[in-house]
């Protein structure tokens, strides 16, 4: 799945369009890495999001297509 896509599904970022920006500013890595939007997610990954002064680290525990709110939480899991 594309890492815009799979921002949005997780609700790590709330529009598909604001997480497509944020992997174009370069303010999205993923394993230590600059990651675009095309990247494709797999499970595993330490995804890190910039948003201003603060960073969002998550590793990424499964993909799925679709999900509703309450399960998007499983998704991933937040690193200290």
């Amino acid at each position: 799945m594309r890492l815009d896509k799979y921002l949005k599904v997780s609700r790590l970022i709330k529009r598909r369009t604001i997480a497509n920006e944020a992997c174009d500013a370069g303010r999205v890595t993923v394993n230590g890495k600059v990651a675009r939007a095309s990247y494709d997610v797999k499970v595993g990954d330490v995804i890190e999001i910039g948003f201003g002064e603060k960073t969002v680290k998550a590793e990424v525990l499964a993909v799925a297509e679709t999900v509703r709110k309450d399960e998007a939480a499983e998704l991933f899991r937040y690193i200290g």
